[in-house]
């Protein structure tokens, strides 16, 4: 398991896996006030985390199915990428779908985080690639066909 070193400034849990098998962990809002996200109004929710990725590593920050099921409460830019070099604190870009003003409080548990490896790359240019059955073919071009 790799450890990861976290510095918090929350009077909050530090973010944990909620089951054995969990890929993503919990991330909960730091506040001294409670906000209120109204519909179609997007903030940005701090977590009081920081965090201090190896190398090859992210960060991807999600909707909690939940909120975004009962409440159109999603994270905007979702998934929100953490890079390895970020060291400053995490916030949560929450954007209100719903007809409903959502409220926040300190401590909510307002999105969560999956760890994942990453490679880098380099571009090779060429003038052309090769081909595939699928080739140029998207938006669909994989599902059911109309008849008419």
């Amino acid at each position: 398991m790799q450890k990861i070193k976290i510095k918090s400034i929350a009077k909050n849990p530090l973010p944990a896996y909620q089951t054995a098998h969990s890929a993503g962990m919990d991330l909960m809002a730091n506040l001294t006030t409670t906000i209120d996200l109204n519909p179609g109004e997007r903030k940005l929710i701090g977590t009081g985390l920081s965090i201090a990725l190896p190398i090859g590593y992210e960060a991807q920050i999600r909707s909690r199915s939940g909120i975004a099921y009962k409440n159109g409460v999603c994270v905007l830019n979702s998934p929100g990428t953490i890079d390895s070099d970020y060291r400053g604190e995490i916030k949560i870009l929450l954007m209100n779908h719903g007809n409903e003003v959502f409220r926040i409080a300190h401590g909510d548990r307002i999105a969560q985080m999956v760890i994942a490896k990453h490679e880098s790359i380099s571009w090779e240019p060429v003038n052309e690639l090769d081909e595939t059955l699928r080739g140029a073919g998207g938006y669909g071009s994989t599902g059911v066909k109309n008849t008419d």
